[in-house]
């Protein structure tokens, strides 16, 4: 996917109040060591302050493997993560584990979309545009394009 990729299909939504105080309450939660459901405080350099950057994320596990899925779209995170090359940090309590990311494209993403909506869909699912986890692969391929997901290794 191209920069201009990105530019075209770019959504951002941003966090209410309700949201900004529930993102406090799991962070500082996280940073306790406690995990909320696979909750990580996400660690990625800033693009232009080159200052680290956090915000809390839900930790996808799919068939072995871990993905970041962005459910607000075009996020600063996400800026942030590609800007530094898929390089980042995630964090429970003092628990600090490096990470490299790779964004997926297209059709791949659709299982990592559906499985994310299956676990988090109470918390997130007003992002997804009326699309749930039930929904067909087309519903899912006309909001894939919204919601950035990432392979971790």
């Amino acid at each position: 996917m191209t920069i201009d990729d990105h530019k075209q299909q770019a959504k951002y939504l941003p966090a209410g109040r309700g949201d900004r105080l529930m993102n406090r309450v799991v962070v500082g939660l996280t940073r306790l060591g406690i995990s909320v459901m696979g909750s990580r405080e996400l660690r990625v350099r800033g693009r232009t302050s080159g200052e680290w950057r956090t915000n809390p994320v839900n930790l996808l596990d799919v068939d072995g493997r871990r993905y970041l899925v962005a459910p607000r779209g075009e996020v600063q995170w996400v800026r942030n993560l590609r800007a530094a090359g898929g390089h980042g940090e995630l964090r429970v309590g003092r628990r600090t584990e490096s990470f490299e990311a790779t964004e997926i494209a297209g059709d791949d993403k659709l299982p990592m979309l559906r499985a994310y909506l299956e676990r988090w869909s109470w918390e997130v699912g007003r992002f997804f545009d009326g699309v749930n986890a039930k929904a067909s692969d087309d519903e899912l391929r006309r909001i894939a394009a919204s919601h950035p997901v990432f392979a971790l290794k």
